[in-house]
C-alpha cells in the first residue's frame, strides 16, 4: 500500500529529514511515486486525491482500499501497465462517507469491535477502522490511545477524511506489519508497507512507522501505549553511518495532558481540538 499526503494536510515530523536530503525527489509531482508504485504492481488501483496526495494498494496482495471494488471501469481509466487510475468522484460504491482506509493485517477480536460499535456481522477490519474514527469524531469524548487498544491483533492503517482533509494513521504495538514512513523533498508524508518504495521518494529521509503509536493531521506523533508521555527522536545511521531520519522512543521524563477527546458536535472535526 502506498499514501502520499500534501504537507498542507499532514506534516511530517521535522526528524525524519535526513540531513543529507539531497536523495529525496517531488514524489507527488505528475504523478512519480504512484506510476513507480504502479510500475511495480501491474492491476494495482492508484485514488487520485487531487492537490491532497494520493492513495493506492495493490490487488495482488488482496489489500482493500474499502470493502468492496466491484465498480465496473472502462479500459481508458488503465495505462499501460494496467493499473487502475481514479478520482475521488468514481469511488462513490465503497467510499464510507468520504473517508478512505488503507488496511494491511488482521485483527484477532473483531466480533467484540463489531459488537462495540453496533456493526453488522458482514462488517470487516476496514470497516471497523472506519467506524472507530467516526466514533471519535463524533460521538466522543473518548481517548484515542484506548480506542486503538482496544484493537487486538498485527496491523497496519491509513485512514483519510476527505471532508474534512484530516488523516489517521497507527500500527500496533510489536510492529507485526511493515510499515515504513518519511518525507519527500517538498516536505509531503509517504507512508507504504514497502521500504523501497518510500525510499524512492524520500531517499535516506525515512524510518520505519514507529511501534504502539498513531498520528493525526493536527495532533502529529503519540504513543497510545503510553499517552501521558511525550515522544522524542532518536536518529537512525544506516550501515554507512549516513543518519537516516529517525525512531521515536518514549520520553519518560516528558509528561504530556490527557489525550481525551471533547465532543465538538458531529460536523465538527475532532483532531482540530486535539
Amino acid at each position: 500500500m502506498l499514501a502520499l499526503f500534501d504537507k498542507s494536510v499532514a506534516k511530517s515530523p521535522d526528524a525524519l529529514n535526513a540531513p543529507n536530503h539531497s536523495e529525496a525527489v517531488s514524489a507527488h509531482k505528475d504523478g512519480f511515486l504512484a506510476n513507480h508504485f504502479a510500475s511495480l504492481h501491474p492491476g494495482s488501483v492508484i485514488v487520485n486525491l487531487g492537490p491532497s496526495g494520493v492513495l493506492a494498494y495493490s490487488l495482488d496482495k488482496q489489500n482493500p482500499l474499502l470493502p468492496s471494488y466491484k465498480k465496473e471501469c472502462s479500459e481508458d481509466a488503465r495505462d499501460g501497465s494496467g493499473a487502475l487510475y481514479l478520482n475521488v468522484q468514481q469511488l462513490y460504491n465503497y467510499v464510507v462517507d468520504d473517508i478512505f482506509c488503507l488496511f494491511q493485517g488482521h485483527i484477532e477480536n473483531v466480533a467484540v469491535l463489531k459488537q462495540l460499535y453496533g456493526l453488522s456481522k458482514t462488517a470487516n477490519e476496514v470497516i471497523i477502522i472506519i467506524e472507530a474514527y467516526r466514533t471519535l469524531r463524533d460521538r466522543g469524548p473518548y481517548p484515542v490511545d484506548q480506542v486503538i487498544r482496544d484493537i487486538q491483533g498485527k496491523f497496519a492503517f491509513i485512514l483519510y477524511d476527505s471532508t474534512s482533509q484530516v488523516t489517521f494513521i497507527s500500527a500496533d504495538a510489536d510492529g507485526n506489519v511493515p510499515f515504513f514512513w518519511g518525507t519527500d523533498a517538498e516536505g509531503h508524508l509517504v507512508l507504504s508497507d514497502d521500504a523501497n518504495i518510500v525510499k524512492k521518494g524520500c531517499g535516506k529521509s525515512f524510518a520505519p512507522f514507529p511501534k504502539g503509536c498513531f498520528f493525526t493531521s493536527s495532533g502529529g506523533l503519540r504513543s497510545y501505549e503510553h499517552p501521558l508521555n511525550e515522544l522524542k527522536p532518536v536518529p537512525r545511521v544506516d550501515s554507512s553511518g549516513q543518519v537516516c531520519g529517525a525512531d521515536f522512543s518514549v520520553d519518560v521524563d516528558a509528561k504530556k495532558e490527557s489525550s481525551g477527546m471533547k465532543k465538538v458536535g458531529s460536523a465538527a472535526n475532532w483532531s482540530s481540538n486535539y
